[in-house]
């Protein structure tokens, strides 16, 4: 059988769609193309199947806990805190995009500071204005 090639772990509305797709295959199947699981030294792929439905769970927007409880972390609540991938890429969540009331396809302009960036909604005027600035160039 050939190796497949590690991906990034697929999230939000990316993991739902492939879920989907992969229907008929086993849970484990799925876990592993959505990218859920590592290749030990030995060669032996293992699904990780928790950090899969935690993953599931978070793309759905489905909210477990009420609030974090006071020994743990409280599962996958949004912490308003993020990492740089991997790949370079900042992810924000669905649980923020939710929050915010955002639509696919809502545009933002962004700004660099020196060590924050910022986000302003591009209002729908705004989104004609630059529009006809383009069809007049």
């Amino acid at each position: 059988m050939a190796k497949q090639k590690k991906i990034e772990p697929l999230v939000g509305e990316d993991l739902l769609t492939k879920v989907k797709e992969l229907e008929n295959l086993s849970k484990d199947e799925k876990a592993k193309r959505c990218g859920y699981y590592t290749v030990t030294k030995n060669g032996i792929e293992r699904v990780n199947m928790m950090k899969f439905l935690n993953a599931l769970i978070d793309a759905e927007g489905i909210q477990l806990d009420s609030s974090p409880s006071a020994n743990g972390r409280g599962g996958r609540s949004a912490s308003y805190r993020i990492s740089v991938q991997s790949n370079g890429n900042l992810l924000i969540g669905s649980a923020y995009t939710k929050q915010m009331g955002l639509q696919a396809g809502d545009e933002f302009i962004i700004t660099l500071g020196k060590k924050h960036i910022r986000l302003r909604q591009v209002d729908s005027e705004e989104r004609e204005e630059s529009e006809a600035m383009e069809a007049t160039a």
